[in-house]
């Protein structure tokens, strides 16, 4: 079949004429299409699914009540454009509350469809062609891909173990930092479990006046915190004036899908964020949002999340542990960040964890995910679906009974 007259007409930035020709997989569609495979493969095998990450209960009762409430309600039918005064006031509240960060719900909090498109925005209120944004990785990508749409260029600080997981601000080429305007840092650190100190934000902070860079903070995972209280890179004295930080109700309050998160901090900025964002979208559903604002409100929502995975999260060290993996808790996130195995006793070697991974699935219906982008490493999720703790402790007793008799060797 010949190409269609517009296969010419695509961006370069998607491809160009060769869009959809090159058969490359998302880390995720592959992952995906594993699953699939091994339950079709073998159906009498129990799918250990430590993979992709999403919260396995449904949103608290208090949210899914205010949704039924707000949804018949005629006043919530209209756009809600740059999202209602309610919901902004919530957030506030949080922050001041969770963190003793003040903040003007009016002026310096707006909400969007979730966190993951202001990472799509923020690089169109900064990046012009030539542009650098800094990217830590592993790491979510989705700044760095609008930098690059936005004909910018995207210089990557790697997450070594030998650096304790932080990126090395030092590292930075001169000619790199005269063209940068963004750095995109997250904390608890997906994937690598890695909590900020206030030091680190200090030094971040100094950073960016230095060099007049904006900083933003993905605060995804914000509520899940183990080695500390859940902090906020806005308590830290001078961060309002460098950057914003960004957060979900997705993680820390069982609210994926929802689609409701907010940017918060420098009001320069979050009006700027709030006018791009104005001409690209009209808002999430006010009853959404309505719903948003009573979790927030309920301070033990993120409690009962955070101490759930925290106790799935040391049953899963405990038994990793127990089979030779090298693993400790993280500092926070559900997501365990782990040297991937070179080889199995007796069985396969291994040149990047992406082949260790897909072994996993493929012969033993084990799901992580890998990330070679700074060393080879699995990521497992503690988000499996277990219905109490005898449940988790059964799927603990066979992830430990596959593993052990794999017999990992590093």
């Amino acid at each position: 079949m010949s190409d269609p007259y517009f296969q010419q007409l695509f961006a370069d930035r998607i491809g160009g004429a060769n869009y959809g020709k090159d058969g490359a997989l998302y880390k995720f569609e592959k992952i995906k299409r594993a699953k699939r495979k091994a339950l079709a493969e073998h159906p009498e095998r129990t799918l250990l699914d430590f993979g992709i990450g999403e919260n396995d209960e449904m949103a608290p009762e208090v949210v899914r009540k205010v949704m039924a409430e707000e949804i018949n309600k005629p006043e919530n039918r209209g756009y809600a454009d740059n999202g209602i005064l309610e919901f902004k006031e919530a957030a506030a509240r949080f922050m001041q509350r969770e963190f003793g960060v003040t903040l003007n719900p009016a002026t310096e909090i707006n909400h969007d469809i979730g966190s993951k498109p202001v990472y799509a925005k923020l690089p169109g209120c900064f990046i012009n062609p030539g542009d650098v944004t800094l990217m830590t990785v592993p790491g979510y990508p989705v700044a760095g891909n609008f930098t690059k749409f936005y004909g910018g260029t995207v210089h990557n600080l790697p997450l070594l173990k030998e650096n304790d997981f932080l990126p090395d601000l030092d590292s930075i080429p001169g000619d790199v930092l005269e063209r940068a305007k963004l750095i995109v840092l997250n904390f608890p650190n997906s994937p690598t479990g890695k909590t900020a100190t206030t030091e680190f934000y200090e030094k971040a902070i100094e950073f960016a006046k230095k060099n007049e860079i904006v900083v933003v903070q993905d605060a995804a995972h914000a509520m899940l915190s183990f080695d500390q209280e859940p902090t906020s890179f806005l308590a830290v004295p001078g961060a309002k004036d460098v950057g914003v930080e960004v957060h979900s109700m997705s993680k820390g309050f069982d609210m994926i899908g929802w689609r409701i998160g907010w940017v918060c901090g420098n009001e320069r900025i979050v009006s700027a964020f709030a006018d791009f964002k104005d001409n690209g979208d009209s808002g999430q559903f006010m009853a959404i949002q309505k719903a948003a604002a009573a979790g927030l409100d309920d301070a033990s929502i993120p409690k009962e999340i955070r101490t759930k995975y925290r106790r799935r999260m040391e049953k899963l060290v405990a038994t990793l542990t127990e089979c030779g993996f090298d693993c400790q808790m993280p500092g926070g996130t559900y997501f365990l960040y782990t040297p991937a195995p070179k080889a199995f006793e007796g069985g396969p070697e291994f040149k990047s964890a992406e082949e260790v991974s897909q072994f996993l699935i493929t012969d033993h219906s084990i799901c992580t995910v890998p990330w070679d982008d700074a060393g080879s490493f699995l990521r497992f999720s503690v988000t499996y679906v277990a219905a109490d703790e005898a449940a988790e402790d059964d799927l603990m007793a066979e992830t430990a009974a596959r593993l052990t008799e794999l017999s990992p060797v590093f």
